[in-house]
């Protein structure tokens, strides 16, 4: 009885230090530290620029939605529970603050690449009771499954849609002998989204959804005025979603 009551004493006193301990960690908000690559592309603000001129159907749309979910082993499930990291949507439910009655036909008419908006005030971040998503010092809001709890408050969060969340077992909804073995598979109960490609930046190579594009899509550092994305957005009238949501995403889109 003693040794069993001295165990408890031990063990309680050890959980009680761990408490004292994890909110330093927890309030870091980073995943585990990612090796840098030598050839690693490197940016200070991380943004991308979408030419709805020529990248506006669903067909156009697809290939790109395909290159991402398939790096990154996303599943497909015939359902409203479908993953999603990029997917198309009319212009109504795109742009929802920006409607005019007299606007060209053709631009109403459009589908829209949606995806995480990377946005410089997440407010995902800001809700997630574990920081399971946090903002990476290049702009990135990143996130690290092994945290995340399901609780979806960044899902409601979001003022995008741009999170899915694992109802059912994601491995089953994929074709195994497919995966792509550089990405892991996540499990039931997490949120995941699009995030910028990070692992492959890391590496030196452009987000696949920009390899897929044809040009359509723009890729760079905000911060470096000589970009390609910066003289896009010189070049060309831009507006991003939701502009009164203050959340400045870093995803813009030509008209």
């Amino acid at each position: 009885m003693k040794n069993n009551r001295r165990n408890f004493i031990k063990f309680a006193g050890l959980a009680a230090a761990s408490l004292c301990v994890a909110p330093k960690a927890m309030a870091s908000g980073h995943a585990a530290p990612v090796r840098k690559h030598p050839e690693g592309k490197n940016g200070k603000r991380w943004a991308m620029v979408v030419d709805t001129r020529t990248l506006n159907t669903e067909e156009a749309i697809a290939p790109l939605a395909e290159a991402c979910h398939s790096v990154h082993n996303v599943p497909h499930i015939e359902s409203k529970q479908d993953i999603k990291w990029i997917w198309a949507a009319p212009y109504e439910q795109s742009f929802p603050e920006q409607q005019n009655p007299y606007l060209d036909d053709a631009v109403k008419e459009r589908r829209y690449p949606l995806l995480c908006n990377h946005c410089d005030n997440p407010p995902c971040v800001r809700v997630c009771p574990t920081k399971a998503t946090f903002k990476r010092p290049d702009g990135i809001v990143a996130m690290d499954y092994h945290r995340c709890i399901g609780c979806r408050y960044c899902m409601a969060g979001c003022p995008y849609g741009s999170r899915s969340f694992n109802f059912s077992e994601p491995r089953k909804h994929l074709d195994l002998t497919k995966l792509n073995p550089e990405f892991p598979t996540r499990m039931r109960g997490v949120v995941e989204k699009c995030n910028f490609c990070v692992e492959r930046l890391s590496v030196g190579k452009l987000p696949a959804c920009v390899e897929a594009s044809g040009g359509a899509l723009t890729f760079g550092d905000l911060a470096d005025p000589e970009s390609d994305v910066r003289k896009v957005l010189r070049e060309n009238y831009t507006i991003r979603r939701k502009p009164t949501a203050g959340t400045e995403p870093s995803v813009y889109y030509i008209i």
